[in-house]
């Protein structure tokens, strides 16, 4: 986005039309019928990420102590995220990627289930911990995530996304979970 100027004041979704521009749609992929929507690009363009990620600063609540992140471009966001904020990073992976003593939790998939993992010494119990990631879809990665950090004691009552897909009821999901959620963008159809 040369030449062009991007506001880091905390805008309300609609206001985010300059961060919306800068994430492409790819049709059809993974299979057909399917919108993705790639934030690649929007990482490509430095002053579009800056203010990406001072509006996300901006709609904390709070003090926090650990911003964490969903495998695997979360990490982005809640790196970038840890430093306005003050605050460390907590990765949320895979299970089976981290060395050391792990605690997961599993989650539904449309066919099976998956499962993800944290240190277990990560996170104290008490600590006030945002939870980010790039999108919200289903909800179904974000939810187990949020279990395993109250499992481990944490408080977590925030999360945030860059991209909602509200038709898919994720947000909306985590809301009913008593989570606030604040998302920059929404794409319909998915």
């Amino acid at each position: 986005m040369s030449g062009a100027t991007l506001s880091t004041e905390r805008p309300a979704v609609s206001a985010n039309d300059d961060l919306k521009a800068l994430i492409r749609t790819i049709p059809d992929f993974p299979k057909p019928g399917i919108m993705f929507r790639d934030i690649t690009t929007l990482l490509l363009d430095a002053e579009g990420f800056a203010a990406c990620i001072e509006r996300m600063a901006a709609a904390v609540n709070g003090p926090i102590d650990l911003v964490a992140g969903i495998e695997a471009r979360g990490f982005l966001f809640a790196a970038a995220l840890a430093a306005p904020l003050n605050a460390g990073v907590l990765l949320i992976r895979k299970d089976g990627k981290l060395p050391g003593a792990t605690i997961a939790e599993d989650y539904a998939l449309e066919y099976g289930t998956d499962r993800i993992a944290m240190h277990a010494d990560a996170c104290a119990p008490g600590a006030r911990v945002l939870l980010v990631d790039d999108l919200i879809a289903t909800g179904g990665t974000a939810r187990a995530a949020v279990r395993l950090l109250r499992k481990a004691g944490a408080i977590v009552s925030q999360v945030q996304f860059v991209v909602d897909l509200p038709e898919l009821g994720g947000a909306d999901a985590l809301r009913e979970d008593g989570l606030e959620v604040t998302s920059l963008v929404a794409f319909e159809g998915h």
